[in-house]
């Protein structure tokens, strides 16, 4: 006997949808399109500052403000104002000659840092350049690539003063020099060019021979450099513990000095003060004066020795040391 084939009847679930339901479900949909879109321009209609950035706000592709205060910012939504921040108060940095890697390891740019002296000798001279945003605007917008701009005009500098200057300066002794002259040419250039950047600094890394043998020999020009420093800052010091007793023998010196000064005018003055004295009984009694002082003379010049005065009748008087004669 045949099977007769099962037929299971599925009824259409759309047919129970009432017309309030289709109004209530598309009243559903336009509010979740509502919330949707009003999460999209709530999202887009505000921005942060950092304590370290600045914003440039454009308005249809045109710079209308730049907002250096940090906190929360608003700005007209969906695409109509655009914030783009830049690191203003923060150094950066460029090296020529080297890249450093995230490891602390570094690789070197022969290309960049081998140049030509003015006395025709190669050198390969490492520059480390520090610099910042001046101005956010021009730096977004005066020049597509800004930092390049930047180490291009380095070393185009650099090449030009190393260019001028002794390969023994530009190893040893004018080091400094070099830097000083190279900042100032990069930042009258930096100045013609007005794209943001301010520089900071630039200084030379490393500097070096391009082979071992010359290397050596600056290397000991270097060494006899410092040799000459050590024995400069020796007799410097030499030099500051001996004034100090110089000065005071030469101050012990001017104090006798000025004492016997002192004790030559004091004499000076008791001897005048003696003479003005006997000038005095000289001029009271002028013959007793002249005896007295001609036998305090003998005195002096014969102590000890017996003196015999014989007077004759002119008054002339005669001395006889006559004790050694026997």
């Amino acid at each position: 006997m045949e099977k007769k084939p099962h037929y299971t009847v599925v009824e259409n679930p759309f047919k129970k949808i009432t017309p309030e339901q289709i109004k209530r479900f598309k009243l559903v949909l336009w509010i979740a399109l509502f919330v949707v879109l009003a999460i999209l321009i709530g999202s887009t209609c505000w921005y942060t500052v950092e304590e370290k950035e600045s914003a440039v706000v454009t308005t249809f592709g045109k710079v209308t403000s730049v907002v250096e205060e940090a906190g929360m910012h608003f700005k007209a939504p969906l695409g109509i104002q655009q914030v783009r921040k830049v690191n203003v108060n923060v150094i950066q940095k460029v090296e020529i000659g080297f890249t450093t890697q995230k490891d602390g390891t570094t690789v070197s740019h022969d290309d960049e840092s081998k140049m030509i002296t003015g006395d025709f000798n190669i050198v390969n001279v490492d520059f480390f350049v520090e610099y910042r945003i001046a101005n956010p605007e021009k730096y977004l917008y005066s020049s597509l690539q800004p930092e390049k701009i930047l180490k291009n005009l380095v070393q185009s500098q650099i090449r030009t003063v190393v260019g001028s200057y002794q390969v023994d300066d530009v190893l040893t002794t004018k080091k400094s020099q070099i830097q000083g002259e190279i900042k100032d040419l990069v930042v009258d250039e930096l100045t013609a060019y007005d794209i943001g950047i301010s520089l900071e600094s630039i200084k030379i890394q490393d500097a070096e021979a391009p082979t071992d043998a010359v290397a050596q020999a600056f290397k000991a020009v270097e060494t006899a450099k410092q040799g000459k420093e050590t024995s400069i800052n020796e007799a410097e010091a030499y030099k500051n513990a001996e004034i100090p007793k110089a000065e005071a023998q030469a101050d012990q010196l001017l104090q006798n000095a000025q004492f016997l000064k002192q004790n030559r005018i004091n004499e000076a003055k008791e001897r005048i003060a003696m003479f003005e004295a006997m000038y005095g009984e000289y001029q009271l009694n002028p013959t007793i004066t002249k005896k007295r002082m001609y036998y305090e003379m003998v005195e002096e010049i014969l102590p000890g020795v017996k003196i015999f005065i014989m007077t004759n009748e002119n008054g002339t008087q005669n001395l006889l040391p006559l004790e050694s004669f026997k």
